[in-house]
């Protein structure tokens, strides 16, 4: 059995080595790399699949000894029994100093595991791709013992940086790249594979919603009605930035019941597929009663399904700035919503701070024509006066101004200076 494992263990610590190897980008997270490390609490790494969870776990260890175990490896799943992968990580890994636990929602019972390993002082970084399992375990078995980093696909600015712009200095001869770069992203999104070869990008993407759909939600959850699972998942994607209840879509689609709808929507959340931002109320209950907007979580995946987008360019931008919200660490329960006026004029995003809304974000991809920006312009302040905030921005694709109406002061730019 010690032979079999340590096979398993070191075919495992090749392939990390290869990848290792590679030319990555670092990425940018809100954390201090280095502060991270030294913490002696566990690391967990989370997010969607594909964006380079992994990846940014073995560039925070590349010059530390750090023993690697991949929890996608159906061998090591199919062989694993606690003590011997234990002594043969200290063959394969003499005297390491962190532990690599990649994808470990697939192993049954991990929290349990985990939090022994922590209180036998090992220094524990833990990637994996599942919302629900991740919170409610680590916050159930492992409460303040625990950092959390959230990975999503690059970032406009991480996008610009692969192709070495700095948008912050930027020459002249390259304002037209990034031009280009811009709007590419606006509609292919920042799914790290595809960035290297654009035109396999849709083709990627949807086969990765589909894996994402059959392999990270029917297959974990059991799901019977695949069909019915699939048919809101691609409504969903066709209806991103819409706001919708759970009672409309199971009537809309037909759904067996609403909490079946219900169910099957916390589903499509847990790999972060798709995001639901709530209504801004100061009373809770009428919050939970109002309609979300609905968020999927990279550009990419609209295209992918071949949703004509010529008509979409606003809803692509608010889809982009939403989710760049989310990766600057804004919660959707908590400081993130929309809100809609007693008249019912429409402000995409509210920023709240503590209890005090702290800014209000309207996205229009133009604003040339005036009646456009009549619309935006008065929804917005008509939406400060009620929420008594004088924090408003507008952002555009390229328009860049300020706006002085009502006594507010409103800045307008465009996405790349958010």
């Amino acid at each position: 059995m010690l032979v079999a494992m340590k096979t398993i263990l070191l075919n495992q610590r090749k392939e990390r080595d290869e990848l290792m190897a590679r030319p990555y980008l670092n990425r940018r997270t809100n954390h201090d790399q280095e502060a991270l490390l030294a913490s002696p609490m566990i690391k967990l790494i989370s997010g969607p699949r594909r964006v380079g969870k992994s990846t940014f776990a073995l560039l925070l260890l590349r010059d530390k000894r750090f023993a690697y175990l991949n929890f996608d490896d159906g061998l090591l799943l199919d062989n694993w029994e606690e003590d011997l992968v234990m002594r043969t990580l200290d063959v394969v890994y003499p005297d390491y100093e962190y532990l690599l636990l990649d994808e470990v929602q697939n192993l049954p019972q991990w929290d349990l595991w985990v939090s022994k390993l922590y209180r036998r002082g090992k220094n524990i970084i833990i990637t994996g791709s599942n919302a629900k399992m991740l919170s409610s375990e680590m916050a159930t078995v492992l409460t303040g013992r625990y950092l959390h980093v959230d990975m999503l696909p690059f970032s406009l600015f991480e996008v610009l940086e692969w192709h070495n712009i700095d948008l912050f200095a930027m020459k002249e001869e390259q304002r037209t790249e990034a031009a280009v770069l811009i709007d590419d992203y606006l509609h292919m999104g920042g799914y790290p594979e595809t960035l290297l070869a654009r035109s396999l990008a849709k083709s990627y993407l949807s086969t990765l919603f589909d894996s994402i759909i059959w392999k990270d939600i029917s297959r974990r959850h059991r799901v019977r009605n695949t069909a019915d699972l699939n048919s809101l998942a691609i409504y969903l994607l066709s209806n991103f930035c819409n706001p919708y209840t759970v009672n409309e879509l199971a009537k809309e689609l037909g759904m067996s019941s609403v909490s079946t709808t219900k169910k099957y929507m916390d589903y499509l959340h847990e790999p972060y597929l798709f995001f639901y931002l709530p209504r801004y109320n100061h009373t809770l209950k009428l919050m939970k009663k109002a309609a979300q907007k609905v968020y999927v979580v990279d550009n990419g995946f609209v295209q992918s399904k071949g949703f004509n987008l010529s008509e979409n360019l606003g809803r692509l931008l608010e889809n982009q700035l939403f989710i760049e919200l989310i990766r600057r660490g804004y919660d959707t329960e908590k400081t993130l919503f929309y809100y809609r006026s007693r008249n019912n004029k429409e402000t995409d995003f509210v920023v709240r701070k503590g209890t005090r809304v702290e800014q209000l974000i309207q996205v229009c991809y133009d604003l040339s024509s005036p009646k456009t920006r009549k619309r935006e312009v008065d929804a917005l302040v008509e939406c400060a006066e009620e929420l008594a905030c004088d924090k408003l921005i507008v952002v555009t694709n390229k328009e860049e101004n300020t706006i002085t109406q009502g006594g507010y002061e409103i800045r307008v730019i465009p996405i790349e200076k958010f």
